[in-house]
């Protein structure tokens, strides 16, 4: 995991202080039940606390849908350990979270979360969440807030690692549509976004370069196979993968 990444991992779920006092309280109050059951899980097991925060997760309200993510995230924090056993249920609720068609903020705390966990859990058992989170990942790359750009560029680089076998063609495809949405934020207008989008290129550079084969006889026809893949890539993204020798 690289430095940027650690810097994502390491900021605090904090409560913006320009909030009005009421919505604050509220706030704290949710927090505080949520961390009451923790500490008291004989009376309240951890996986009905998901199950509570899962039926938040699907309040009507945005700001129930957002203060249910936070608690997520504060579960994830108190229980690391516990990630592993109830990690369907966990995934469940943030890719739910990613797709949230009203809230920014929820979108933003979903991803959020889901860099920690990803992590916690080494991709293990992601299944089709990982074509759920990848697809929504990718259109928020382009999203004209900065905070959630700069957080799908983080999400979409630790991708590859956890692809494998089964979704590694889907992936590969993924990534050559968006070879120009690549291009365009390596020069980002944020400094953190550009330096994100450097990083999830390198990440990805695996899943353009040319494999091995084998059943090639000589150095000529392995170069000509991989010429013929490169014409299907922008020319300035192609530049810059040769000077950063990624090819």
């Amino acid at each position: 995991m690289d430095q940027m990444q650690r810097k994502v991992l390491g900021k605090p779920l904090s409560i913006p202080t320009g909030q009005p006092k009421r919505k604050r309280t509220s706030m704290i109050s949710f927090f505080s039940k949520v961390s009451w059951k923790l500490r008291f899980q004989k009376w309240e097991p951890l996986k009905n606390v998901f199950f509570i925060l899962a039926e938040r997760a699907r309040d009507p309200s945005a700001k129930k849908r957002h203060m249910a993510m936070r608690g997520l995230g504060t579960v994830i924090c108190e229980n690391p350990d516990k990630v592993r056993k109830y990690k369907k249920i966990v995934l469940d609720l943030l890719v739910h979270g990613l797709y949230d068609p009203m809230s920014s903020e929820v979108i933003h705390e979903s991803m959020k979360i889901l860099t920690i966990i990803l992590g916690k859990i080494q991709g293990k058992g992601l299944g089709s969440f990982f074509v759920d989170i990848t697809l929504q990942t990718r259109t928020l790359l382009d999203d004209e807030n900065d905070s959630l750009r700069y957080l799908a560029f983080v999400l979409f680089g630790q991708l590859p690692a956890f692809a494998g076998r089964k979704w590694k063609k889907f992936f590969t495809n993924q990534v050559k549509q968006t070879q120009d949405c690549l291009l365009i934020h390596l020069q980002d207008s944020n400094p953190q976004v550009a330096k994100a989008c450097k990083a999830t290129v390198r990440a990805c550079s695996p899943y353009v370069r040319q494999r091995k084969e084998h059943s090639f006889q000589n150095e000529d026809q392995r170069n000509l196979r991989l010429s013929r893949q490169l014409n299907h890539y922008h020319p300035e993204l192609l530049q810059y993968f040769y000077a950063n020798k990624i090819l």
